[in-house]
């Protein structure tokens, strides 16, 4: 057979399709792969992040054990507590029981309750209908609920705590209204809302009041757009996708015995009450390793445009000066140099919980307590170990929530 001989520039012609074929045909079964039975569920992270150094990576174990071991080694049981940077875990730790009247400890397959750090997820969940045009960030409550009683409160307002409106738990106890004696669900906040002439207690949009009923409604808000439970839609937007295999929400529909026991420091376990029903506030239980998985989703280019992004990870409320702060679903510190720290706190009955995103260095510091203790609060000081963040670790006075 006598060989073909091309002509040069139609083999460098062939061979340049070839190869670029065979790049858009990765690229595909990249995308492919990539594919949710939702289009608006959360992707785990697939490009990879440098890795660290065997130097860095001891270096910074030994200053972050020290931090721990000085501060909190004494007198602080029960605790879950991991970071990591660019994906890769530095230090974790898992201390004290999970269960003390059955002697089950705390392993790094337990489940706590996450309290407000909850309301991260609630937002990002939003935040992935927003990007999928389910709803819209200005949208107005009346458009999804009728007779909602607000006609000024949207989404963002929601996201951002500048709603107006009453915090639940301050009207709820009420007989009149509702009473302790009787569960309260979401759906029942929103009946009371609407039929017992709740006033607001500023005007929308003009005041930061940290506000659980807005979270409450933002979990009705999903269910309405995506026509399932709170509990099955962050499963299928957030848990399955990203394989958060010990993460689930506790709703009335739940056995309380699957729920992690929460203590007050002399180990008195806190019993269910009234509103332990109540969900997008709070009632995700999760654990670092999760939460890890979530935040390296949350951080990817591939969760929200750039555009919905920027809104996210920015200041709403300027009436009063200092350098605290909230954004959409995320609190903020923003000091004068222009460093921003971005994280979220919780506290609910026994469980406390703290969730620090340093976005600029791919640092995640993340601690759930089930036993009452404001040490959870302090971890944010080892974002000093990372980047230029105007803390020290010997001073551990702060009682920020």
């Amino acid at each position: 057979m006598i060989p073909i001989r091309l002509p040069k520039y139609l083999f460098f012609t062939v061979t340049f399709l070839l190869l670029f074929g065979c790049k858009n045909d990765e690229k595909e079964k990249k995308s492919t792969k990539r594919k949710s039975d939702l289009e608006y569920a959360m992707l785990p992270l697939e490009d990879s992040l440098p890795k660290l150094s065997a130097a860095y990576t001891n270096t910074k174990k030994r200053q972050i054990e020290g931090f721990f071991e000085n501060n909190f080694g004494r007198g602080f049981e029960n605790v879950s507590f991991l970071v990591a940077k660019n994906g890769q875990i530095i230090y974790e730790k898992y201390d004290g029981y999970a269960d003390k009247e059955n002697n089950i400890l705390n392993s790094p397959e337990t489940p706590l309750h996450i309290a407000s750090v909850t309301k991260v997820l609630t937002a990002a969940a939003i935040l992935k209908l927003i990007d999928a045009k389910k709803i819209d960030l200005d949208q107005k409550l009346t458009t999804l609920f009728e007779g909602f009683p607000y006609p000024d409160v949207t989404i963002k307002t929601l996201l951002n705590h500048r709603s107006g409106m009453k915090k639940y738990n301050y009207f709820c106890d009420d007989k009149a209204i509702w009473g302790r004696n009787k569960t309260l669900t979401n759906t029942d906040l929103l009946n009371v809302i609407i039929t017992k002439d709740i006033k607001l207690e500023t005007k929308t949009d003009t005041h930061f009041s940290y506000n659980n009923t807005n979270y409450a409604l933002l979990a009705l808000v999903i269910e309405k757009v995506t026509k399932m439970k709170y509990a099955e839609a962050m499963k299928k937007i957030i848990f399955e996708p990203l394989d958060m295999k010990n993460s689930f929400v506790f709703d009335e529909n739940t056995p309380k015995e699957k729920a992690t026991p929460s203590y007050k420091y002399n180990y008195v376990k806190y019993p269910f009450d009234f509103l332990d029903a109540v969900y997008g506030d709070k009632n995700i239980y999760s654990t670092p390793r999760d939460l890890l998985k979530f935040d390296l989703a949350r951080n990817s280019p591939d969760f929200i445009s750039k555009k919905l992004a920027d809104q996210v990870f920015k200041g709403y409320s300027y009436e009063s000066r200092g350098e605290k702060n909230y954004g959409l679903g995320i609190r903020m510190r923003e000091w004068e140099s222009g460093q921003k720290l971005f994280y979220h706190n919780g506290w609910w009955h026994g469980n406390t919980s703290s969730y620090i995103n340093l976005r600029k260095e791919n640092t995640v510091i993340i601690a759930l307590s089930n036993k009452f203790t404001r040490n959870t609060f302090q971890m944010k000081r080892l974002s000093a170990l990372f980047g230029d963040y105007p803390f020290t670790l010997k001073d551990t006075t702060s009682k920020d929530e």
